[in-house]
């Protein structure tokens, strides 16, 4: 597989339900756990929130649920496709279930970049645009651009 490895996690027995597979809800916490991943990587994550006060937030997802998981599956989540304009992410993310490396479920993501002290949408820095356009180059060959659904949100592509 030539996605980028963001995370493995474990499904526990608190995140499944009466149908004795993960519930959707805890879905997108795994997703959300990984994206802080990536996300600290651009200097975007819990440290800059903390002390830059500048953060992403989610406005839009896109979720498939492919094949369940149960209690005990270990779950691979890959970054398959990343982009960004001057204010807004673009991501999608992929959970595999791991021993037997099956699509479990997909998630498209647009989140726009904040600055926490105002609450508002403002532009990202100069460095961090300059990190994540060093990601894209040495990674684009990787992502997979088919069934995105958020390509046309992006504006005034960098």
């Amino acid at each position: 597989m030539s996605f980028l490895l963001l995370k493995t996690t474990k499904i526990i027995k608190e995140w499944t339900d009466y149908n004795n597979h993960m519930n959707l809800s805890y879905y997108i916490l795994v997703f959300d756990k990984a994206a802080e991943k990536m996300l600290s990587k651009f200097k975007m994550g819990e440290d800059a929130a903390i002390n830059t006060k500048r953060s992403t937030m989610v406005v839009e997802t896109h979720t498939t649920y492919n094949s369940e998981v149960k209690e005990g599956d270990d779950v691979n989540i890959y970054l398959s496709y990343f982009n960004h304009d001057k204010k807004r992410l673009h991501y999608k993310l992929e959970m595999y279930e791991k021993n037997r490396n099956i699509l479990s479920s997909t998630t498209e993501v647009l989140a726009l970049y904040i600055n926490l002290d105002l609450r508002k949408v403002t532009e990202f820095e100069k460095e961090k645009i300059l990190i994540m356009n060093n990601f894209i180059e040495e990674n684009n060959s990787k992502f997979k651009y088919n069934d995105l659904q958020f390509s046309s949100k992006l504006k005034n592509k960098l």
